[in-house]
């Protein structure tokens, strides 16, 4: 056991600069927050190495986002999203809540088709916020749930904290045209991630 977490704590010591930088530091909407000067995929790409999709994230991620490779790669993606879904085995009281999971998938859909990234980036918070409590319960609620998945598996753990920092990325009130090529490329990180889970 002990070895187990010297590795992952190795690991995580190895992609924590990449992870932070990921994600702002302070408030976007303020103005406080940091990310360098423009996107660096740089840091995209080797986020998404971390979890293991990085072939597949860099060769969508030149792709257009139109074109027929990529469709037919989110029809994978919300294929396996509803498959994920439907065979999570819940009580009989949270069935309701993959009811509307499901019902949210197709908006998600839509917004990444067109293209509207920071509608896409709230849907897909919420989303991953579902189906953590899906796969965890109560669990996915509590403060220590990436600590949690973490010593699971460190992939997965650091694919549930991308999930919970995505709502970093949200500006309020502010146009985010600038910014709307580094936001699909954070979303195509979980994209991808669940495409191949």
């Amino acid at each position: 056991m002990f070895h187990c977490v010297c590795k992952n704590l190795a690991v995580l010591g190895e992609y924590r600069a990449i992870a932070e930088a990921l994600f702002p530091q302070g408030d976007i909407s303020s103005g406080s927050a940091s990310r360098g000067n423009g996107p660096d995929y740089g840091i995209t790409a080797g986020f998404a190495e971390a979890l293991g999709i990085g072939a597949d994230y860099r060769r969508l991620l030149d792709d257009t986002k139109n074109n027929a490779r990529m469709k037919e790669f989110l029809g994978h993606f919300q294929n396996n999203l509803d498959l994920l879904i439907q065979k999570t085995w819940v009580e009989k009281a949270d069935e309701e809540r993959k009811e509307r999971l499901q019902d949210d998938v197709p908006p998600f859909m839509t917004f990444i088709m067109e293209e509207n990234f920071p509608r896409a980036l709230d849907a897909f918070g919420a989303i991953l916020e579902e189906l953590a409590y899906l796969f965890f319960g109560s669990q996915s609620t509590r403060d220590d749930f990436t600590e949690y998945t973490l010593r699971i598996d460190t992939q997965m753990g650091l694919f549930w904290w991308y999930g919970s920092q995505l709502g970093k990325l949200k500006k309020t009130g502010e146009d985010m045209d600038a910014d709307d090529e580094f936001l699909w490329a954070v979303l195509l990180i979980g994209i991808c991630y669940l495409t191949n889970f």
